[in-house]
């Protein structure tokens, strides 16, 4: 019988060498092997393995929007420097440097109050809030262009504007970033694809600003600037928009829920997140009037006739017919959640058995252990009575 021996060593990258009468191979070297060295500086280790297949496109179309932005941006820093007054005879560096911190302090305040109204809602809507960051963060961009032709007090008021909308920017990409990324990572390895993401984007804002450098160097009228940034703005968006719009999310916010129960309802079919993705709207969507009770129910807008009816419930449905709110009770796990959701949305009589739809989307690869639908604060009631095991 003849001994084991050893075959070959490999990592997530593949193969590292090989053995052969107990001595290691190791493969031959090439331009390719060598240009994979270079790739996997920047890929998380085991691509495309440790990621999702939604993982590459969406990267190449970030790069490219982040490549227009970093030009962009150097074209919108020259207009802002003219607005501080370089250049210019009458203007101090004192009052240059009290405008950037007033500019800097109206934006710290802008992330505090963004954070606090809407930071509930950026994971269930991370596609539309890494859209929406960069939609503001254009938005600045041309009010430093505009801001050196404006008087000194408007031009104040737009400096500070743009801190504003430059601080929406950072709070909500980056907010949306770090859910995108989770979305992404499948091995436990959120850190790692953080990292060489941050790697990716230093060498494509080198570039840009490689790029960018020449385009300044060169462009200095201001038909020619205005031109130029409508240009690179544009080509922002698009690939901005192509990236969002490539992702494949597996949980169930609203929109995805409702697209999902919809196609179930009219041709008994439980679509995939990749084909829901396809269908998604990123901006608006026509949103059917259900919502989540994000304050506790006023005195007597919960029947004891309705809190009968659901005893053996965890949720409770107000407005059917019209505006629907639903109320959770404590202990509503996810699926009471989506369950809630459902039956507000189609007829109890359209889904036969719900046990059997959350296993049929989990099959389809929904994560169905996620509450995405919930975007403001999680209220949860509590009812004594009859009927009731919660009593105190």
């Amino acid at each position: 019988m003849a001994s084991p021996r050893l075959v070959r060593a490999s990592d997530e990258s593949g193969v590292l060498c090989r053995y052969k009468n107990g001595k290691a191979i190791a493969p031959k070297k090439n331009i390719r092997s060598y240009v994979k060295l270079l790739i996997d500086i920047f890929l998380p280790a085991g691509y495309p393995n440790s990621v999702t297949p939604d993982y590459k496109p969406y990267q190449i179309y970030d790069s490219l929007q982040a490549f227009s932005s970093t030009i962009a941006g150097l074209l919108s820093s020259r207009a802002v420097l003219q607005g501080f007054g370089v250049g210019d005879s009458a203007s101090t560096a004192t009052a240059a440097v009290l405008l950037t911190v007033l500019q800097d302090s109206v934006g710290r305040g802008a992330t505090i109050a963004f954070a606090h109204f809407c930071g509930r809602s950026i994971e269930p809507e991370c596609k539309f809030y890494r859209f929406f960051a960069d939609i503001v963060n254009d938005s600045a961009l041309f009010l430093d262009l505009l801001s050196p032709a404006l008087p000194r007090y408007p031009k104040v008021l737009a400096l500070c504007a743009t801190g504003v909308l430059r601080a929406l920017c950072g709070a909500s990409g980056g907010a949306a970033k770090a859910s995108l990324s989770a979305h992404f990572a499948k091995n436990g390895n959120l850190a790692e694809l953080n990292a060489k993401d941050g790697s990716q984007e230093t060498v494509i804002s080198l570039m840009g600003m490689l790029a960018g450098t020449v385009l300044v160097h060169f462009v200095h009228g201001k038909l020619a600037v205005w031109a130029w940034m409508f240009a690179l703005v544009t080509i922002h968006l698009w690939t901005n928009y192509q990236a969002v719009r490539s992702v494949q999310m597996r949980t169930l916010n609203a929109q995805r829920l409702h697209i999902a129960l919809t196609e179930l309802v009219v041709k008994d079919v439980v679509l995939r997140p990749e084909q829901v993705a396809a269908r998604e709207s990123i901006l608006t969507w026509d949103s059917p009037r259900i919502s989540f009770a994000t304050e506790p129910p006023r005195g007597g807008e919960i029947s004891s006739l309705e809190l009968t009816r659901t005893k053996n419930l965890q949720y409770v449905i107000m407005g059917r017919g019209g505006p629907v709110k639903i109320f959770l009770k404590e202990g509503a796990t996810t699926t009471d959640v989506l369950q809630a959701w459902a039956e507000a949305f189609a007829d109890p009589n359209e889904i036969s058995d719900v046990d059997l739809l959350w296993k049929a989307m989990s099959s389809a690869g929904w994560d169905i252990k996620t509450n995405a639908l919930e975007t403001g604060p999680a209220i949860r009631i509590k009812v004594d009575g009859p009927g009731n095991p919660d009593i105190d």
